[in-house]
């Protein structure tokens, strides 16, 4: 399987040392807890305890929005940390429409969740994850919804939607 994207996470430089953590979990409502919960243990791991309040509240949203609007059996985790950021993605396989944040109104319990992850995060999207197999019209296989977390001396939040 290969990505394509366009304004995704900054690529790592030669060289640069990276330490990835993943996890695979049931699409359901009792796995944000588990999923939370690993995402602290591998920022912690990897020296990015600063960023670990706002990672869990990010991936809490991600992983409820692939419960509530995913057809899909499990998901998977990915923490890339980076010496200056941490990169989160949470993938699903449903196909069935593009992650968008949406303007919830005040007396809304849900609808938040993107746009919360848009003002906590450095940078945030979502990829189309597409089949490798040699054919003249590959295929998307899922998507994943991705956010780079910093510390607060890093730069300004922003968001890149990638197809």
């Amino acid at each position: 399987m290969r990505t394509e994207t366009h304004g995704g996470p900054r690529r790592s430089q030669v060289g640069e040392a990276a330490d990835t953590y993943q996890l695979s979990a049931p699409a359901v409502r009792s796995s944000a807890r588990v999923v939370r919960e690993f995402v602290a243990a591998a920022l912690a791991a990897s020296g990015h305890r600063g960023v670990i309040d706002d990672a869990r509240i990010c991936v809490s949203d991600a992983v409820a929005n692939v419960v509530q609007h995913a057809n899909v059996p499990v998901l998977a985790v990915e923490v890339i940390a980076y010496w200056d950021r941490v990169v989160i993605a949470v993938r699903d396989d449903d196909l069935a429409g593009q992650p968008a944040p949406r303007a919830a109104r005040l007396d809304d319990e849900g609808g938040r969740g993107l746009m919360l992850i848009g003002r906590l995060a450095h940078r945030w999207g979502v990829m189309w994850l597409w089949d490798e197999t040699p054919h003249p019209d590959p295929e998307p296989v899922g998507k994943r919804v991705w956010f780079e977390l910093r510390n607060a001396a890093q730069g300004p939040p922003g968001m890149a939607l990638a197809s």
